[in-house]
């Protein structure tokens, strides 16, 4: 029978490579257990039937070198069955290189596998040849007779295969996330009966407050009247009923949708979710092959391998598991020596566990080793300049800890194959933050370490808060946002030109949302603000919105290519009332916000609005010079101005934009927008073309004060040559006296 011969459109070689994948890992993870266990008879038994399998399977497309191959495995597991050969370490790792070739096998895929065959045969061959020379040499040990091998005439029936996965289907992805978009606007579309419904209801109320009426009036007036309302109520009855019944119809119409979408949304949800165990697999043998590089023991322990895990976030994780526990085996478990001195079993435990919680998937890895020496980590930081001796003193554990999740950072003096060169632990954190995670570092000296994740179910469906700033709706994952706050104005403090408000002890920076996400000037909020506690590490910051809506359950879309990577946005929502939403990347939110601070750009978030006289002057200084802008502020302060400040371009353009300024005075040489383009959008735009510019810079050069010019500026001053005087006559030629 040919291999290309195929059924039901899925080609023998596509079967049998499919086949190889899965006994490879019957084998693998079985002789990984009877390397840790005694073995027995009920232990290799599986064993024996997977090779025998393969070698059948092997037989039929005429793939006599893994035929030979399979056969010799099995003449391995007969003779650990008979007790003639233990399956010592370095025995298993034969029978594991040969396992590792069938693997290798099935990965090709059915369209290469007989390249792969060809290119091969010298590693088949070897493979082969070892492991007929290890089943026949019988060791002196003597062990009760087995049973029998499974006959060649009468093969062992192959595993049961589940009714669910006979039906199995592949879908591509791409088409599962544009039913997963329609189901998500089925959802919208159920919840948009809401209002017309309402609207029944109210138009139903407003004709039982006329009945009503009706009666009162019929008990007040004249007889033939009276007769006439009757009759007239009489008419109106009917289209009581009739509306009552439609709503009432109405209403089990919403609710038969909304059911409907609620199932489609669900049931595609499923469709994207695999079990834990798929990111596991090979987890066990790395860390055996691992810990016998470094002359250690340590066996993985994995609970919750059926948790079901949405496969972009199962994807994302896989990377950074094997990075924890190469870290776990490296640094964690001790040497056998070290262990037993310890009163420590000889071989280390690294458990790897998969739960569900509050909604969120929990993944934790912990070890029973030597666990993390706070004291140790304290004099790194040190030695590597990170932070003073006293600030190190200081800080807690957990603070110390953090330390470890930074790129370049690592405890070993000196590099080796497997670690040293600063690329741990900060692997891992960057993977759970790209996947809207956090991450947890807890130990005990001498007697282990854990690292513990918590990650949302699914990237395509997640609570998040929604909120709305300069009338626009926003979400974040909800698992970001660490405190939602009404702060009154009282409690907002203001220290060198940052406000901030206390929260369980921690001065947190307030940073006004709108102007951070370049979309206008925030709302001035009177009474109290409306805050969004987020952070990383130990900083944290206080994100003043417009409004918060609540939280809503969003099936969140990528943006479209054309677009290309938006800063701050992860992607796109339609929420349950049917308005579109940008979904915020927390990680480059923090970001933005720590730029901004570094630059001294955490503007005040406004306040009541200060009515000042109708002739007073009102000056922008926009310089990133933090000396700069308050010598000029003071200068012009001192002439009767009024003078606001901005702490660069982008900053300049959006209080310009929001305020009534008489002069804008800037500087060129700026972060995020320079001054000439600053100018120039001024210029540009209708509302305030006819709003005087100067700018003040250090550059004095003929081509310097041009580009000013063109771009529209209508005073150029070189601060080497301006004294208090010069600048205030400027001031004064351009927008007269301050209170003129």
């Amino acid at each position: 029978m040919s291999s290309d011969e195929e059924d039901g459109g899925v080609s023998l070689s596509e079967l049998f490579c499919a086949e190889a994948q899965a006994q490879a890992r019957v084998l693998g993870d079985g002789l990984l257990r009877l390397e840790r266990e005694e073995p027995g008879a009920a232990a290799i038994e599986p064993l024996m039937r997977a090779a025998h399998s393969l070698k059948g399977a092997a037989r039929v497309l005429d793939m006599s070198d893994i035929e030979q191959l399979a056969h010799v495995m099995e003449d391995c597991f007969l003779a650990a069955s008979r007790g003639s050969m233990r399956l010592e370490r370095g025995r298993v790792d034969r029978l594991l290189a040969a396992v590792d070739l069938i693997a290798e096998m099935a990965a090709a895929g059915a369209s290469q596998v007989g390249a792969w065959l060809a290119r091969n045969q010298g590693r088949i061959a070897d493979a082969t040849l070892a492991l007929h020379e290890l089943a026949h040499a019988a060791d002196t040990v003597q062990a009760p007779p087995s049973p029998a091998p499974p006959s060649t005439a009468n093969p062992p029936a192959p595993p049961a295969v589940s009714a669910a996965a006979d039906s199995a289907l592949r879908i591509d992805a791409r088409a599962l996330d544009r039913l997963l978009a329609l189901a998500g606007e089925a959802r919208v579309a159920g919840n948009a009966l809401g209002p017309q419904k309402a609207a029944l209801q109210r138009l139903r109320q407003r004709q039982h407050e006329a009945f009503t009426l009706l009666d009162h009036l019929q008990l007040s007036v004249r007889t033939n009247a009276a007769a006439e309302l009757k009759n007239l109520r009489e008419r109106m009855a009917p289209l009581e009923q009739m509306l009552a019944e439609r709503v009432a119809e109405l209403e089990a119409f919403e609710r038969r949708l909304q059911g409907l979408a609620s199932g489609l949304l669900d049931e595609v949800l499923a469709l994207r979710m695999r079990p834990f165990r798929d990111a596991t697999q090979g987890l066990a043998r790395m860390v055996r092959d691992l810990a016998h590089t470094l002359g250690k023991e340590a066996r993985l322990e994995i609970a919750g391998g059926d948790t079901p895990v949405d496969r972009d976030v199962l994807t994302g994780i896989e990377a950074p598991l094997q990075q924890a526990l190469r870290n776990a085996v490296d640094h964690g478990i001790e040497l056998p020596a070290q262990r037993h001195a310890a009163g420590k079993p000889q071989a280390g435990s690294v458990r790897l566990e998969a739960r569900h919680r509050g909604g969120m998937l929990e993944v934790v890895v912990s070890d029973d080793g030597q666990g993390l020496d706070p004291e140790r980590i304290r004099e790194v930081v040190v030695q590597r300049g990170l932070c003073a001796l006293p600030m190190a003193e200081a800080m807690s554990e957990a603070e110390l800890y953090d330390f470890l999740l930074l790129p370049g950072f690592s405890l070993k003096e000196s590099a080796g194959t497997i670690s040293g060169r600063g690329v741990g632990l900060d692997v891992v954190a960057d993977a759970v933050r790209r996947l809207d995670g956090r991450l947890r570092l807890a130990s005990t000296p001498g007697r282990g370490f854990m690292l513990h994740i918590v990650l949302p179910l699914s990237r395509s469906l997640m609570r998040a808060l929604v909120f709305r700033v300069a009338g626009q709706p926003f979400a974040l994952p909800l698992a970001h946002v660490l405190r939602v706050a009404r702060v009154p104005r009282a409690q907002v403090h203001t220290l060198a030109e940052r406000e901030f408000f206390t929260l369980a002890g921690q001065h947190i920076d307030l940073i006004a949302a709108a102007p951070l996400l370049e979309i206008g000037a925030a709302a001035a909020q009177e009474h109290a603000l409306a805050v969004l506690v987020i952070g990383q590490g130990g900083r944290k910051f206080g994100l003043v919105v417009d409004a918060i809506d609540g939280e809503e359950s969003v099936a969140v879309q990528p943006l479209d290519g054309l677009f290309g990577k938006l800063r701050d946005v992860a992607g796109a929502a339609v929420l349950e009332n049917g308005t579109p939403a940008l979904v915020l990347d927390h990680a480059d939110l923090i970001h933005s916000i720590e730029r901004l601070a570094q630059a001294g750009g955490l503007r005040n978030v406004p306040g009541p609005a200060v009515q000042r006289p109708a002739l007073a002057r009102r000056i922008l200084v926009v310089d990133d010079s933090l000396t700069v802008r308050e010598m000029e502020r003071r200068l012009l302060q001192s002439r009767g101005y009024q003078v606001e400040v901005a702490v660069d371009g982008m900053d300049g353009w959006n209080a310009v934009r929001s305020g009534d300024f008489d002069l804008v005075i800037t500087d060129v040489d700026m972060p995020r927008l320079d001054g000439i383009e600053l100018v120039s959008r001024i210029k540009k735009d209708e509302r305030l073309r006819n709003l005087p510019v100067m700018i003040v810079s250090y550059k004095d050069r003929a081509e310097d004060r041009m580009r000013g010019v063109e771009a529209g500026a209508d005073y150029y001053l070189a601060k080497g040559s301006f004294h208090d005087e010069t600048l205030l006559d400027a001031v004064a030629d351009l927008i007269g006296d301050s209170a003129e």
